[in-house]
Formats: C-alpha cells, sequence, structure tokens
C-alpha cells in the first residue's frame, strides 16, 4: 500500500508527523503485504526555514520525497502551480491513496490533482465548518471534503457538519492528531524554557499573541483595532509575527501601525517561531489572543485562556466553560475580557478542558487504522 502525504504549511507537517509516527508504529506489526509505503509531498507554500525547514528538523517527520517549490502568491497562481506539479507527481508514483491535511490551498490543490486522476483521496481534519464563505479556508475544506473518499474527522460536530451536506459514506470519527502531537511534543517543548529567559517573561506573566489571517491582515481597520488595543493591554505580550503581516506593516499604509508598535514598552515582537517553541510559549502563557484554529486548539489543549479575534470559530467544542471565546476585532471588548481573565477573576474559565472531545490523544493510531481498512476494502471489492 502506498500512500502519498501533502503538506505545504506549517500545521499540516505537525499533523503529518503524528501520522507518520503511527504509520510507523503500524509497520512494525504487520505482516509484509499489510506494511504502509509512504511518501511526503512539500509543496512549498510556506517556505522559510522558521515554518518549514524547522519542522523537519525538530519533528519525526521524513525529509520530503519531492519539493514543488511553489512559493507565495496569489490564491488562483498559486493553486494552479500546485496542479501541475502534484500531476506530475502522481503520475510517476501511481499511489493507492492520497493524503491531505487541513484547509490551506496544499490541501485543495492535492485533493483536486488526486481526485482528477481517479486517485482515492483521505481528508485528516475533514468536516470542519466556520459557515463564514469569505474565508479562503473555509472554500477549501468544503471543496475538499467533497472530492474526498475517506473523511477523517476530528469531533462529533465534523461529523454532523458533513452529514447536514449529504456526506455520510467514508466518514470516520478519529479524533484530533493535533492533541496527539501536543502530548508527545510538550516534554521536548519543556526543555527550550531558555526561550522566556531571552524574552524577559516569566511563566504565566505574559500573553501570547498571533495575527495571520487575511481578514485581520487586510482589513486596515480591523488591523488597527487589534494592534491598538495590544499597546493598551499594560501586560508584557509576547508576538511572533507572521510574514503575512510583516509585509503589510513594510508598505506605506503600514506606517502607522508599526509607529503604533514602536511606542510599546511591554511588545515583544519576534519572528516566527519553531513548533515547539509555541508549544512552550503557548503552555506558559496567561492568555492566550489568536486568530488561528490550530492556536485556539492548542490553547485548549495546554489549559490555557483564549481570546479569538475572529467572529467565529470552527473549533466550538473549546467555547465550552469559556476556555475560548470569540471576540471579533472591538478593542474595547477585548481588552476588559482581556484584563479581567489576566486578572482571574469571574470572566475566568470554569473547570478543566474536556479533551475526551478530540479522541483523548490516539488519534494518529485510529487515523492510520482507517486509512487501511478503505484500502483494504477497496483491494477487496476490485478482485
Amino acid at each position: 500500500m502506498k500512500l502519498l502525504s501533502i503538506v505545504g504549511a506549517r500545521p499540516q507537517f505537525v499533523k503529518a508527523a503524528v501520522v507518520s509516527t503511527a504509520i510507523e508504529r503500524h509497520n512494525s506489526g504487520a505482516k509484509a503485504s499489510a506494511k504502509i509505503e509512504q511518501k511526503l509531498i512539500h509543496t512549498g507554500q510556506h517556505y522559510e526555514h522558521n515554518l518549514s525547514g524547522v519542522f523537519f528538523d525538530q519533528l519525526p517527520l521524513p525529509t520530503p520525497d519531492y519539493h514543488l517549490g511553489v512559493g507565495s502568491g496569489p490564491h488562483g497562481a498559486q493553486t494552479a502551480a500546485m496542479l501541475e506539479g502534484l500531476e506530475q507527481v502522481f503520475l510517476q508514483e501511481k499511489p493507492d491513496l492520497t493524503v491531505v491535511y487541513g484547509d490551506t490551498n496544499s490541501t485543495i490543490a492535492g485533493a483536486l490533482a488526486s481526485a482528477k486522476l481517479h486517485i482515492p483521496v483521505a481528508h485528516v481534519e475533514a468536516g470542519l465548518r466556520s459557515f463564514n464563505r469569505a474565508m479562503p479556508e473555509e472554500m477549501n475544506r468544503v471543496v475538499t471534503d467533497h472530492l474526498s473518499d475517506l473523511l477523517l474527522c476530528p469531533t462529533d460536530t465534523a461529523v454532523k457538519n458533513l452529514h447536514r451536506e449529504g456526506i455520510r459514506r467514508g466518514v470516520a470519527l478519529t479524533g484530533d492528531v493535533m492533541l496527539d502531537a501536543v502530548r508527545s511534543f510538550q516534554p521536548l517543548a519543556a526543555r527550550r524554557a531558555d526561550l522566556l529567559d531571552k524574552l524577559g517573561v516569566k511563566p504565566t506573566g505574559y500573553a501570547l499573541v498571533t495575527i495571520h489571517r487575511a481578514e485581520n491582515t487586510d482589513d486596515l481597520r480591523r488591523l488597527k483595532d487589534i494592534l491598538w488595543m495590544l499597546t493598551r493591554l499594560d501586560k508584557p505580550v509576547v508576538f511572533p509575527m507572521h510574514p503575512r503581516l510583516r509585509d503589510r506593516l513594510a508598505k506605506q499604509e503600514g506606517d502607522e501601525l508599526r509607529h503604533l508598535l514602536e511606542g510599546s514598552r511591554e511588545l515583544r515582537i519576534i519572528e516566527p517561531v519553531s513548533y515547539l517553541d509555541m508549544l512552550l510559549l503557548e503552555t506558559n502563557a496567561r492568555m492566550i489572543l489568536t486568530d488561528s484554529g490550530g492556536v485556539q486548539k492548542e490553547s485548549y489543549f495546554v489549559g490555557v485562556p483564549c481570546l479569538t479575534l475572529r467572529d467565529e470559530t470552527e473549533w466550538i467544542e473549546t467555547l465550552r466553560n469559556s476556555w475560548n471565546r470569540v471576540v471579533g476585532t472591538s478593542p474595547k471588548k477585548i481588552l476588559t475580557l482581556a484584563q479581567s481573565i489576566w486578572a482571574r477573576n469571574g470572566s475566568a474559565p470554569k473547570g478543566k478542558p474536556d479533551l475526551s472531545q478530540f479522541g483523548g490523544g490516539r488519534a494518529g493510531d485510529r487515523t492510520v487504522r482507517a486509512m487501511v481498512a478503505y484500502l483494504k476494502k477497496g483491494a477487496t471489492q476490485s478482485r
């Protein structure tokens, strides 16, 4: 059985590492005829070292067998370049199954190129919906799910979303491989605690912020509101700056925003960090403010309160007991909540996060079992 996994963005590297490790566990106890040959294609969607290369250095992820080197660009041009490169690889490798992850342009390109060549598609993290079609990620999710043959869902909500769209065949509830990753890699991340000293912060003594979605970086008013709020928080803030935001601030219309940030003594603006460093920062933060779906989940997994700088979330499970709150970009609303959470008063989360909603940390093995069962079933039907 030959699988081709397609990755291109940092969350996908982490997910693929979990699945790759689970495949190795499967192979260690499987008969020769049931072993899985896995190959990895890196589209090059993320290409800076801290967004790409460092993941292969730090995580149990094999070196890519193919690197398409697509780079950044408009959605259409980037996806088209991926389609061209992926088709050539598929024709050469002739895989039994293509595995795509999440909701990026690499995801939809992999699913579309595979489906066009009649190669079955498995979608890890299927069924997520924000119900906001203005998000490029939402369109990628919906189209990928309708192209996929095996839909590997992280939560019950994801399964129900697919059922509402008439997708019932090939749906499997596996749990979330990102929870597996957090549990596996937290001990490694803890060894990197000198990063806190370098940043001049102490455990539970800072807020962690990430901003990267187009709805925030490309809307000058929303972006100004978020950045103004950060400068008024009056608490230490660690802010790994995504290249999309950095590029926006470098343009002329970003002058005012740059000056705003430069005037704050509490902001620690740093380059994007590796997964292990990010996990360390998440685990030790007092609270997290983000527009990232992955960071929302990870904050829930490590038990740190989160404010989501968007108008909706696809991870509704994290909203239980106020561990995550969707706050939009109103600076006054965010400031009020953030200060209350910092003080740990009435706005603080209640109880503990319920990780059973995300599969309890065995999603990687369930994912591989679902793939093997699907391929065996197909082989039986073809005889």
